[in-house]
């Protein structure tokens, strides 16, 4: 038997009577707590959203808000969480984030309510918050647009109590997730999910289930499981091997654990990598990020991922780590073809290494049919460095979206070494950007509009660093139009 704390109550499950794809939230509503919602089941509209109690920056125990419909119960065994039900304080008191919505009119038809509750009450006890972050709630979606009340809502809470018990909680440490022997069914086949609590233990795993699915995060992966209904007969999930989960700021390169969250990543890098800070308010919401890692961003080796166009351009290799030893392979030689990598059978990727030096010029654009939380129909990172006469001694131009690898430009790249960084020379490279790639038409985008974006955000790109833009977090975008790091496709 395993133990799941939900709402500050243990509840025992049987290992060997669940189903390994059960997610979160399927197991909470055959519980009886069907406050939390399925709405998309794919994490785009935050209606299933429910906090997690973990271990956050610094070892402080806080309160993480997280798409239960893409968390597998394997997952976060041994864990513990708060739904919906248990936020109200007592049988005879709202919440103040309950109390608040309701007095603002912040529910209308009411579905998406409860995961509006869960992000807030998770943004109401974040640690030092001198203020409202408004993108606590942006994975939150509300089909009644019924946005301006729940964010007057928000904006109407202060600080916690000193008496509040949920405060108080985050005074004591976070449950540390071990080992899972196998969560298994009796039925629908011969399904397991191993929990390793070590990288060793891991890689033993790997070499005897060389079938297995490794389950990171669970943002993509989930989707198919609630989606297409993909099974697989042994998953492995790495949530806790706490090898991965590191992340070193050295002198000269930082190293990111393959399955460090990206929220996580964001706040423990602390800015030492600004061309990060412009790629992270794009990719997803909070929600996601939450739970999404770098490393099975990249392991997806999806065309439009949003990380490996700026990974790229700040030259990232890979710790690649089997049985058989390590090895560390350059990012710009991992993807092999479409949704291919170099790895190899019982290989995982464990270290994402980033050189720390600054470009001079380096910024990410991502072009998408909505500002936020929205599928790339092409991305761009940029970095160039010049020396003190102006003159490009390196480029790195990269892209997703264009063909079937994330891939750099590197003909364009090459032309552009010895030139001063002017309009003529972003002139003469733009027929090599043009000529660069393959692009592919979809309901995104048309190959002509995905080819001529290559040049165009070159273009921007220019004109941005002529004009003085800094690299770094950048506004929010005003009235949906134009992105703060993009260009909004039409």
């Amino acid at each position: 038997m395993a133990d799941l704390i939900v709402n500050g109550s243990a509840l025992s499950i049987d290992e060997a009577g669940v189903d390994p794809h059960t997610t979160v939230l399927d197991f909470l509503r055959d519980r009886g707590l069907v406050g939390t919602k399925e709405g998309c089941a794919e994490g785009e509209c935050g209606a299933c959203a429910v906090a997690l109690v973990r271990e956050g920056p610094g070892g402080r125990t806080t309160y993480v808000p997280v798409n239960s419909c893409l968390t597998l119960l394997g997952s976060v065994l041994g864990g513990e969480l708060i739904t919906v039900e248990g936020v109200r304080p007592s049988a005879e008191a709202l919440h103040p984030v309950q109390a608040a919505m309701v007095e603002a009119g912040g529910s209308q038809c009411g579905y998406c309510t409860p995961g509006f509750v869960v992000s807030m009450f998770a943004e109401y006890y974040r640690h030092e918050r001198p203020a409202w972050d408004p993108e606590a709630i942006a994975g939150n979606l509300c089909r009644c647009t019924g946005y301006r009340p729940i964010r007057d809502a928000m904006r109407s809470l202060g600080a916690p109590a000193g008496d509040d018990r949920f405060l108080a909680r985050l005074e004591q440490p976070a449950p540390r997730l071990g080992g899972l022997t196998q969560l298994r069914t009796r039925t629908e086949g011969p399904r397991r999910l191993l929990r390793p609590a070590s990288l060793a233990e891991l890689l033993d795993q790997l070499a005897a289930t060389p079938e297995a699915k490794i389950i990171a995060g669970g943002t993509d992966v989930v989707v198919e499981v609630n989606q297409r209904h993909a099974r697989w007969p042994v998953l492995i999930s790495l949530e806790a091997v706490a090898e991965l989960r590191r992340v070193e700021l050295g002198d000269e390169q930082v190293e990111i654990g393959a399955c460090v969250s990206l929220s996580d990543v964001e706040h423990r890098l602390d800015h030492a990598l600004p061309l990060l800070d412009e790629l992270f308010p794009l990719f997803s919401s909070r929600l996601i990020r939450n739970r999404a890692t770098l490393g099975g961003n990249l392991v997806n080796a999806s065309p439009i991922g949003d990380s490996p166009p700026a990974l790229l351009a700040l030259d990232a290799e890979l710790e690649l780590v089997s049985r058989a030893g390590s090895r560390v392979v350059a990012l710009a030689e991992f993807f092999t073809g479409y949704r291919k990598t170099v790895l190899a059978p019982g290989e995982i990727v464990a270290t994402i290494r980033v050189p720390r030096r600054a470009p001079t010029h380096a910024h990410f654009y991502k072009v998408s049919k909505r500002v936020l939380d929205d599928i790339s129909t092409v991305a761009a990172a940029f970095a160039l460095e010049l020396d003190d006469g102006g003159t490009i001694t390196k480029a790195r131009l990269a892209y997703g979206g264009v063909a079937a690898t994330p891939a750099r430009a590197r003909a364009a790249e090459d032309a552009l070494l010895g030139r001063p960084w002017t309009r003529e020379t972003v002139a003469a490279v733009e027929p090599l950007l043009a000529s660069a790639f393959t692009p592919m038409t979809d309901h995104r985008g048309s190959a002509d509009y995905r080819r001529a974006m290559t040049a165009r955000l070159f273009e921007k790109f220019f004109h941005e660093t002529a004009a003085g833009r800094r690299l770094g977090p950048q506004p929010p975008p005003v009235q949906h139009r134009v992105h703060s790091q993009g260009v909004r496709s039409s």
